[in-house]
């Protein structure tokens, strides 16, 4: 047997000022055949599954490229016709395979394509023919559109938000399309539209005992092969953007639809209960403040890179310097021309420095400020589980107000503590921590933080869908209309 595999995969903010072009896959990751690396990134965990199952197989795999962009706004056409065609060409020249795999996102964008992986995939059913098997993996914070349906027999998401299985999930996909690749299995698609957009944190109630119960019927029912929840991705502008429920069966597509529906309507009952709570900066400050907890951790849930936006908000810094706080850590604030400033005046220099809210006014304002150039750390990373995230080159600052901020020059959410120490600075020594995450950050901070606050301090993104001016959604979905299923509930 013979299969290949390829990865094309970014998260599109369409209302997000920062575009991403072939720069931006490059910045994080561009890995021609045979220059994929052995850690996974998020979306080319099917290679890394790939090599280790068909090497145990004695299977023949072909690689083609892997490229990943940092979540941002539109792709350039030229950027995303590019990518493709060039894995395109690769299958063909490996052709004949006897399956496809591909690592995707479910939420790219680019100008003149809504649907960026119903348009790779549809292509690559037309290459490769009926009866070859054609598998991917998503982020549930995709959209699930019937082109993909249509032409891909296995497809799975991540189950977990903070997305910890994404690895998992990898070995899960590559497995099932063995088993359909030997003819064992007739997968069958049904999905179930639950008409609503919401953030759905896997890591508390009600989504954990939830995501449980998926996890018991995929054990249990013999005609189940895997349960996808695609959670969807409220910043993108699309026509297919919400929340759905997919479930693959082993030819059973009656059992599969009325399975659906039942986990989708049960979903659609979490509405306005699954998120934690957010606080707005100026209790969430006093909070931290008055905790005798080490360190306390302030997630800036909406000025996320990880959802596209730039990342270089200074409200809540300034919420923080205006009550006089200190012992304070920021990570990250994106801002690659303060981080140019930095390197050039050198660590020990005490310099004036203008960082921070460039991009978008509802960001903030830039911050001025003295500062120490305490660290200057070129090509620096942070982890997540296995995968090595990068943060371009990066500076860590003290302002004379006695708080630390790094700058980093590649733009990315908080994963895990190491973005502190990796460049100098002890997390666990520090009263306050401020990241940039909605909840990936979650299990990493959890093990050094007794006390995390979700801080809604505003930005550029659009976190209510009753007020984004969506130009291309025609369904009627919750929170715009309260009973889009025409019932209450």
């Amino acid at each position: 047997m013979k299969a290949f595999v390829a990865s094309i995969a970014t998260e599109t903010n369409t209302f997000s000022p920062v575009y991403t072009d072939m720069s931006s896959f490059k910045a994080s990751l561009y890995a021609p055949p045979g220059e994929h690396p052995e850690t996974p990134t998020l979306c080319s965990a099917p290679f890394i599954a790939c090599r280790r199952r068909f090497a145990e197989l004695g299977w023949e795999l072909v690689e083609g490229t892997a490229a990943w962009a940092e979540p941002g706004g539109l792709v350039n056409r030229a950027t995303y016709e590019g990518l493709r065609d060039e894995v395109l060409g690769q299958l063909r020249a490996a052709m004949p395979v006897d399956g496809v795999i591909l690592g995707l996102h479910g939420a790219m964008v680019a100008d003149g394509y809504d649907d960026c992986e119903g348009d790779l995939l549809a292509r690559v059913r037309e290459i490769v023919g009926p009866g070859i098997t054609v598998a991917a993996e998503f982020d549930p914070h995709s959209h699930l559109t019937q082109k993909r349906l249509d032409n891909a027999d296995l497809l799975i998401a991540f189950k977990e938000f903070p997305h910890t299985d994404f690895v998992e999930r990898a070995d899960e996909l590559v497995e099932l399309a063995v088993q359909h690749m030997r003819g064992e299995i007739r997968p069958e698609r049904s999905a179930f539209d639950c008409r609503m957009i919401e953030v759905l944190p896997t890591s508390i109630d009600p989504m954990r005992s939830f995501l449980e119960r998926v996890r018991r019927i995929e054990a249990e029912d013999p005609a189940v092969l895997s349960i996808s929840l695609i959670h969807g991705f409220m910043a993108g502008d699309v026509p297919d953007m919400g929340t759905r429920v997919l479930v693959i069966t082993d030819g059973a597509r009656e059992h599969g639809d009325r399975l659906a529906r039942e986990l989708g309507m049960e979903l659609f009952s979490f509405r306005g209960r699954a998120r934690p709570p957010y606080l707005p900066p100026e209790e969430a400050v006093d909070r931290a403040l008055a905790s005798d907890h080490r360190p306390v951790v302030l997630a800036d849930v909406w000025d996320n890179p990880g959802g596209g936006v730039a990342g270089d908000a200074t409200l809540i810094l300034r919420e923080l310097t205006a009550r006089g706080a200190t012992d304070v850590a920021v990570g990250t604030i994106w801002d690659p021309v303060a981080v140019q400033l930095c390197r050039a005046a050198g660590e020990g220099a005490h310099i004036r420095l203008r960082f921070g809210g460039k991009t978008d006014e509802k960001a903030g304002c830039p911050y001025d400020a003295w500062v120490t150039v305490k660290r200057v750390v070129p090509d620096a990373h942070q982890s997540f589980g296995d995968s090595r995230v990068p943060l371009g080159d990066a500076v860590w600052v003290n302002l004379d107000e006695g708080i630390d901020v790094i700058l980093n020059t590649v733009r990315s959410q908080s994963f895990s503590p190491d973005l502190f120490s990796n460049l100098g600075i002890d997390p666990r020594d520090r009263h306050i921590l401020v990241i940039k995450s909605t909840n990936h950050f979650y299990e990493a901070f959890a093990a050094i933080s007794d006390e995390i606050l979700y801080v809604d301090a505003g930005a550029p993104y659009p976190s209510d869908p009753r007020t984004t001016n969506y130009r291309k959604l025609r369904r009627p979905i919750w929170p715009i209309v309260e009973h889009p299923h025409g019932e209450t509930r």
